[in-house]
This record gives C-alpha cells, structure tokens and sequence, in this order.
C-alpha cells in the first residue's frame, strides 16, 4: 500500500472531488510535463464519459480553467474564483500556467463528449497544447476519484505527494494488517503512524493531522451559520443553519425537546459540511467531496459529546485508523462514484468513520474492522444519481444519514468481542462486484435513479 493518509484527506474545494478536484490536478499536471509552453498557441480541453454528463453541474469547466491558469485545489481562494473565470471570458485570454497568454472561450475550448467515454474510466479528459508551429502535444487522464489522477497507461493514481518509500507494515487487505497488529501487539492506528513516519516526522505528521481537523472544523461551522440558496439552477435552499438554531432553542427548553434531537445534530454537522461543499467552499476530500461531511460530523460528535480523555490523541488515532479503511477501498475497489455509485463515496465515508471512532474510543483491532465491514455492508448497492448533475439531492442529506449509520455502526461493533460472520475484505470486493455489474445510467452519470424523476433546468445551454 503506497498511499498516505494525506493522499485520502486533501484539502480544496467543492463541489466534487472526481469531478473538481481531480480536473484541476490534471489540467494543471499536462500544461507542467508539456515542456512547451513558450510554444503554446492554443489549449483544448475535452471531458468524457461521467465529467460530460455532469461535469457543468459539478463545475468540471470551472475547474479545468483554473488548473490551466495554474491554480491547485488547496491553494485556490474559493471566493475568487468566479471574478477570475469572469475576467479570463471577457477577456477571450487564458494565462496557462498564469504566465503564457492564449486565446480562450469556455464555448469553444471545453468540448463535452457525452457519448463518448475513454477506455480506462468513465471519468476521462484529453488535452491538447497546439504550438507554433502547427504541431500539437496531446495526453489523457483519468479521474479516478477522491481528486486521484492518473495519465492513460499509469496502473495506479497518482499522488505525487507521497513517497513510496518501503513501510514497516505494508498491507493490501485488512487481513494482512490484521495479522501485522497480532503479531507486533500494535493498534491500527499505531501501525499507519509507523508507516507515515518513513515518509516524515511524528511532529510533521501530526502538525498535518491537526491541520486536516482544523479544516473540517472550520466548515463544519461556516455551513452552520451561513444561509441561502445553493448555485446550480435548482435553487436549493440551505437547511442546516435554520435546523441548527432549532436545536440550539431546543436545548435551551429541555422539557420540549424531542427523543431524536441529539441525532439530528450530528446529522447538521455532515449536512453543514456537504452544503459547504456544494456552494463550491472549502472542504476536506475525505474520501470524496460529495461524502465529505461523514467524518468531520463523526469526529465533532467524538470530540464534543463521547466525553474523551485526551481528544487530541484520539482524533489523530481517528484520522489514521480511517485512512486505513480508505486505502483498502480504494486500492480493491474504488472510491468514485463514477464507477461504482455513491456506495463507494458515502459507503466507504460511512465505514472510514465508524473505524475512527472505534479507534479513538480504544476499541480492538477486530472491533475497528467489524465497524468498517458493517458501514460498507448497509450501503452495498447505493446508486450515484445526482439531480442535475449537481452535488446536492440526494447528496446532503446522504451524508446526514451516513454520519448516523456510522455512529450505530461503531456502537455495535464496540459491543461485541470483533469477532463476525463477514469481513472487511469481503465486504469491500463485494461492492467492487456490485459497482461492476451496476447499469452506467446509476453511476454519476445523472440519466437513472432520482436525476430523471425530477424536472431541472437544462445546465448545457446555460
């Protein structure tokens, strides 16, 4: 296994971290290995497959611009981006890279092939640099999900922040480091941590960790202050801040308060997130965007309401032991819902979460794994069927529900002795086997499922 816990959380921006995130990584990544651009004349973009059936829905063309321009998803200001791509239309001129100037028009240069998809995945984008003189560079990529990018003919995605240096306790299947923590007396958080420091320090590491809290926190809280309406032409009004000053009023007279009210807030707390997210904000891809809310609402609710010894300690155990369970999925499975449908972005968000509380409640290393088999388990068969095209119905309230399943999911797990009838490992092939035999109309394509029971506005003539 040669991904990073930082591989799995990442910081950018909403909507989608297939279809934003991994776009802007790739169109920035060709311009970088082109070598040409004092020769570049012309730049094309052409999105395949999944990015042309919802790519304007879930800002692909926004998002190639920007990583044309040179932005990245961490380092981009999501209150900026609007005059940017504004400015650079008006003016008919893209600055690739924010140095060579080229002529430029979203309605020429972006062309969407809807009835067309690459070989390697639904999520596919070929770029073309044409040069003086008259000569042209072209490469494909994949976006594969979680903002992962791969080039047509890499085996595995690319994470050029890692280093894949030999780890004390490689594993590809929870088995493999379940045998690692029964033969070294190790927790599963013990053992990613050991494997992270042959990439940095214990300070680095959890510096990092700290900061990927920092983040989710933050949105956590911006969504549950900030009201409106969602962008995208479906005019979704924005729930959680109302929702969250009824449940702050509703503490506040106990004797009227409801039995489900203290569920309801952990489900404010996911729902704040992916509003966030929608509204094209700051989020943590974790492991997706448009499962984005799962675990900062599993951790808030770890961190505030479980009463923890030392919560700083625990969120870090959190944070690791999930990223596990994420690594595993997207290694022997996927984790985009592009391939497999929402199963592999809220189900394996749900079976990431339920693994961290575990951990960071001291649970076993059975226990950790019990919670992530069932969290997987109850969303085997999940379509991806964005209304729109946009990450916003079914996806909000997904992830509210998500949030819930994982807390249940680790308080069943917690009560047993780890031992149970079907593994992780099974349980993850199991939704590789079903994303495979799963009709592409269900797979973020936005012809199946809720997408096609619901009038919306027509987002390719806007």
């Amino acid at each position: 296994m040669d991904m990073s816990v930082f591989d799995l959380f990442k910081i950018g921006i909403g909507p989608s971290s297939s279809h934003t995130v991994g776009p802007m990584v790739a169109a920035r990544r060709f311009l970088l290995e082109s070598g040409m651009l004092e020769q570049a004349v012309g730049v094309e973009a052409h999105l395949y497959g999944s990015l042309a059936l919802t790519g304007v829905g879930h800002a692909t063309d926004k998002a190639v611009i920007l990583g044309l321009m040179g932005e990245t998803p961490q380092d981009v200001d999501p209150s900026a981006v609007e005059d940017k791509l504004a400015e650079a239309e008006f003016d008919g001129v893209l600055h690739l890279l924010g140095a060579k100037p080229v002529p430029f028009s979203a309605r020429t240069n972006l062309v969407w092939h809807k009835a067309s998809t690459l070989p390697e995945h639904p999520n596919g984008m070929r770029f073309v640099l044409h040069l003086q003189d008259g000569s042209i560079i072209e490469r494909i990529y994949y976006s594969v999900g979680g903002g992962f990018i791969t080039a047509a003919g890499e085996s595995q995605a690319r994470a050029p922040e890692t280093d894949a240096a030999p780890v004390p306790y490689p594993f590809d299947t929870m088995a493999q480091l379940l045998e690692h923590g029964r033969r070294h007396g190790l927790s599963i958080p013990d053992m990613l941590r050991a494997n992270e420091r042959t990439r940095m320090s214990d300070e680095e590491l959890d510096a990092g960790l700290d900061n990927i809290w920092r983040v989710m926190r933050e949105c956590i809280c911006h969504g549950l202050v900030t009201e409106g309406r969602l962008p995208g032409g479906l005019d979704v009004r924005r729930r959680a801040a109302g929702l969250w000053k009824q449940a702050q009023q509703a503490q506040q007279q106990p004797l009227n308060a409801l039995p489900h009210d203290a569920v309801q807030q952990v489900s404010l707390y996911a729902m704040a997130v992916n509003e966030e997210n929608a509204a094209g904000g700051r989020v943590v891809t974790a492991p997706t965007n448009g499962a984005a809310g799962i675990i900062p609402a599993v951790l808030r609710y770890y961190a505030e309401d479980c009463r923890p010894i030392d919560p700083v300690r625990g969120v870090r155990d959190f944070l690791l032991a999930s990223s596990a369970i994420g690594m595993l999925c997207k290694k022997n499975a996927s984790i985009s819902g592009a391939e497999v449908g929402c199963q592999g972005e809220v189900g394996v968000a749900c079976a990431m979460a339920a693994a961290g509380l575990v951990a960071a409640l001291g649970g076993s290393n059975e226990q950790i794994e019990n919670a992530a088999e069932i969290g997987i388990e109850h969303h085997l068969g999940m379509t991806c069927d964005p209304i729109g095209g946009l990450v916003q119905i079914p996806c909000i309230e997904r992830n509210g529900m998500g949030a819930i399943k994982a807390i249940t999911a680790a308080s069943l797990a917690m009560k047993g002795d780890g031992t149970h009838f079907v593994s992780l490992d099974s349980a993850i092939e199991t939704m590789r086997q079903t994303g495979a035999d799963m009709q592409v109309k269900y797979k973020e394509t936005s012809l199946g499922g809720l997408a096609i029971h619901v009038v919306t506005v027509n987002h390719a003539a806007c």
